[in-house]
């Protein structure tokens, strides 16, 4: 009896684990009938409106940056602002040892006097002479004489005084003030310093930053289809449309004030193929100086146009792609044209249409022709 107990036994084990082999493998195979389809998140394209950022490295400058020079030769006495210091229009800033212009002056004043005083003569030579004329005691051309000496004198002393005003204009420039109001740059010199109205370099740099200039370069490329973005019939009427524009400083943060675009040249570049721009912007705390670097950021404002995000795209070799799910929700991947940014999306001019379903996350372990199910709700992944 045990024999035959045992004899049965085996074969029943057998069946009992043949009979669960294939029902699990009858499972996985209904499994993967009814739920292929890979579940992603996915968009379903339309047109909308969005606004695009151009950005263009800019270099910005001062309103107004003045070159201190002296006027006249002589030793520099006196050094009377600080380098970075803001100055008033009219404040003194430099000093010229000016003993010798101030001699000049006297000299010239001087002289003057002198001259004054011999018109004063001649007039009086004149005011005698006339009625000795008349009376026929003395000749006329004694009398054309004086008058002639008379305008001789008058006309020295019209030199005269041209020439005590050069003196004290001479003089004035000893003294060297700030025409404008801003802040002082570099200053090279230093007390004792011999200074000449010839020099090459500037006693140092004065700079109205009031307002700034940034000015920045844009390509032929660029410059084209701006001129295609803004209404207007000429190049001015449109960039008096151009929205206003951002300063992005060299932290990547915004300047706190808006600027007005300009433009800055009349032609193209023939060494870099650019035209020059500017903007300019307020700068009522100082902040921006001259020298500073920044980025010109300009806003368009698109319509009807197709935006894609960059995590729903793939590169390959200079080509953007995207997976799009075709008939029966087969992933096909496809190229497309992109024209722009807005934000984390591109700009889509070829490759898509409104309605086209595209997958927007997952796409490392997506491959071409799988069947996906769209998750139009789901977070991105």
């Amino acid at each position: 009896m045990l024999r035959k107990h045992r004899f049965f036994r085996v074969p029943v084990m057998v069946a009992i684990c043949m009979a669960a082999m294939v029902s699990g493998c009858g499972g996985n195979n209904g499994n993967e009938k009814a739920g292929g389809a890979q579940p992603l998140p996915a968009m379903k394209l339309a047109y909308v409106s969005a606004k695009v950022y151009s950005e263009y490295p800019a270099m910005i400058e001062g309103r107004v940056n003045v070159e201190i020079r002296p006027q006249v030769d002589g030793t520099l006495e006196k050094i009377l602002v600080n380098e970075g210091a803001f100055v008033n229009a009219g404040q003194p800033l430099f000093q010229i040892k000016g003993g010798v212009y101030r001699e000049q002056y006297n000299q010239a004043i001087a002289n003057q006097h002198a001259a004054e005083a011999a018109l004063v003569n001649a007039r009086l030579d004149v005011d005698k002479i006339t009625p000795l004329v008349q009376n026929k005691v003395v000749s006329d051309v004694q009398l054309k004489a004086a008058k002639a000496s008379y305008q001789a004198a008058k006309a020295n002393v019209e030199q005269a005084k041209a020439a005590a005003q050069s003196a004290g204009i001479s003089l004035g420039y000893t003294t060297l003030r700030a025409p404008v109001s801003g802040y002082i740059g570099k200053i090279p010199y230093r007390l004792g310093s011999l200074v000449t109205k010839n020099q090459n370099e500037s006693l140092t740099v004065l700079s109205d930053v009031q307002e700034v200039n940034a000015y920045f370069s844009m390509s032929e490329t660029d410059f084209i289809r701006f001129r295609g973005q803004y209404a207007g019939a000429t190049i001015e009427e449109k960039i008096r449309n151009v929205p206003p524009v951002t300063l992005i400083l060299a932290d990547a943060s915004e300047h706190s004030e808006k600027g007005v675009l300009q433009m800055a040249g009349g032609q193209f570049d023939n060494a870099t193929g650019a035209i020059s721009m500017k903007a300019v912007f307020a700068n009522p705390q100082g902040l921006l100086r001259t020298g500073s670097t920044g980025k010109v950021r300009i806003e368009v404002l698109y319509n009807n146009v197709l935006l894609v995000p960059q995590a729903a795209t793939t590169e390959l070799q200079d080509k953007v792609f995207v997976f799009r799910l075709a008939e029966g929700n087969k992933a096909v991947k496809i190229p497309i044209t992109v024209s722009g940014k807005s934000g984390n999306s591109y700009i889509v001019t070829t490759g898509l249409k409104p309605g086209d379903v595209i997958v927007t996350a997952g796409l490392l372990k997506l491959k071409e022709g799988a069947v996906v199910k769209p998750q139009f709700d789901a977070p991105q992944i």
